[in-house]
């Protein structure tokens, strides 16, 4: 197997287990990792395919993905910060309601 394979399965693998965590876990910063590890999986197959076909955009779409994921992150916390205010917990089902 080449190397662009072995980084394909394993971008593969890591957003076949982040949307298992996105989808079975409760824990909202669970969720927030889960999110993460998808974005992270499209990151390496992007780069993955760029350097197989000797193209600059898949890296360049790469930067955009990571200032993405930086901007969920911050607004995630602060949501988690907000739902620890309002409800005394983090888990998403504690939070039914948007009032507080």
């Amino acid at each position: 197997m080449t190397n662009e394979i072995l980084i394909q399965l394993l971008a593969a693998f890591l957003f076949t287990v982040g949307m298992l965590i996105v989808l079975l876990r409760r824990d909202t910063i669970m969720i927030l990792m889960g999110i993460e590890l998808l974005l992270n999986a499209a990151n390496l197959s992007l780069v993955a395919f760029s350097k197989a076909g000797n193209m600059i955009e898949g890296q360049v779409q790469v930067f955009f993905i990571i200032t993405i994921a930086a901007a969920e992150s911050a607004i995630g916390l602060s949501i988690l910060v907000n739902l620890y205010r309002n409800f005394g917990s983090i888990k998403t089902t504690t939070a039914t309601t948007l009032k507080g």
